[in-house]
């Protein structure tokens, strides 16, 4: 091989390969749940954290559900055991929807990143996102909209 086929070869490698993983791990990890809404409630079964591979059993970190409020997602974090953050993914910047991963949410016009808890790490968004109460039982969760 020449070297600038080479140097071709090793320069797509290096950008391909990134780009290719993050998009495999977008989709494996992006679950939509499906929900009921009821007296100004989303209604979410704990189930629907769990993923079955196989014999294997392990649990998501989040799951979304589809534009839930003004068009935007909302997404259920689970943070311990019997603890979740409900976020609406709308930045509080200029309005764009946020991405999900890396254990972080990121605005993808601005680059404002926000934690799990909703809380801001980056700017330019200087306003905390909204957040949903919450309650449990021992099969639902419950985001209180209003």
């Amino acid at each position: 091989m020449d070297r600038a086929k080479f140097i071709k070869t090793l320069g797509c490698a290096i950008i391909g390969t990134p780009l290719a993983m993050s998009l495999l791990n977008s989709c494996e990890s992006i679950y939509y749940v499906q929900t009921k809404r009821v007296d100004g409630k989303f209604i979410v079964k704990k189930s629907e954290f769990i993923q079955t591979k196989g014999k294997s059993t392990s649990y998501r970190n989040f799951v979304l559900i589809n534009k839930a409020v003004g068009g935007y997602p909302i997404c259920l974090y689970r943070t311990d055991e019997d603890t979740y953050v409900a976020s609406l993914l709308q930045c509080t910047h200029q309005g764009c929807e946020l991405d999900v991963g890396g254990g972080i949410y990121t605005c993808p016009c601005h680059g404002s990143e926000f934690s799990t808890k909703g809380e801001v790490l980056q700017g330019p968004a200087e306003k905390h996102l909204k957040t949903f109460p919450i309650t449990t039982d021992h099969e639902n969760i419950y985001i209180n909209l209003v």
